[in-house]
């Protein structure tokens, strides 16, 4: 079983984002294009520059439900006023975080997504993902690796 942690959090929180929204959310191939598409626009544009700059720096990719369809973004923690972001709101609560590491700073986020809601899930029978949003971040670890962390609002399963 992979391992995980149950953290709490005791405020509900704000994250500013760029995303693209999905038609089809089983649509995989197409919907990592419109993302990479948009990570490549909001990085060549400076909006993603942008936002880094007003808050502390740390990048996260965001998983959310908006207007009822599955969205996927890029942003930071904290509520701020850029033209194009959205903000979203996260709920105070028990999280499920789970980390992982590797050499590939870029694909590290999605092999931790991939792990987590290809199967992972199912194995976490205490707690139950409730959304309505989750992130990750990757930061460079101190021996040149990269470290990084998903974040899912759950609750606990009543047994």
């Amino acid at each position: 079983m992979s391992s995980y942690s149950i953290k709490t959090i005791s405020e509900n929180y704000k994250m500013t984002a760029f995303g693209v929204s999905f038609e089809d959310f089983n649509d995989w191939a197409g919907n990592a294009a419109k993302t990479a598409a948009k990570k490549a626009e909001i990085t060549e544009n400076g909006k993603l520059a942008e936002l880094l700059a007003l808050a502390d720096g740390q990048e996260y990719q965001i998983n959310y439900v908006l207007d009822g369809k599955a969205w996927r973004g890029f942003g930071v923690m904290g509520e701020f006023e850029v033209d194009g972001a959205v903000v979203l709101d996260f709920l105070a609560g028990d999280y499920i975080v789970v980390p992982g590491t590797g050499a590939d700073k870029d694909r590290l986020a999605d092999e931790i997504t991939g792990k987590v809601f290809g199967g992972m899930m199912q194995e976490i029978t205490d707690y139950k993902y409730v959304g309505p949003g989750n992130s990750t971040f990757v930061k460079t670890a101190e021996n040149g690796e990269f470290y990084g962390e998903m974040w899912l609002r759950a609750k606990k399963v009543e047994g």
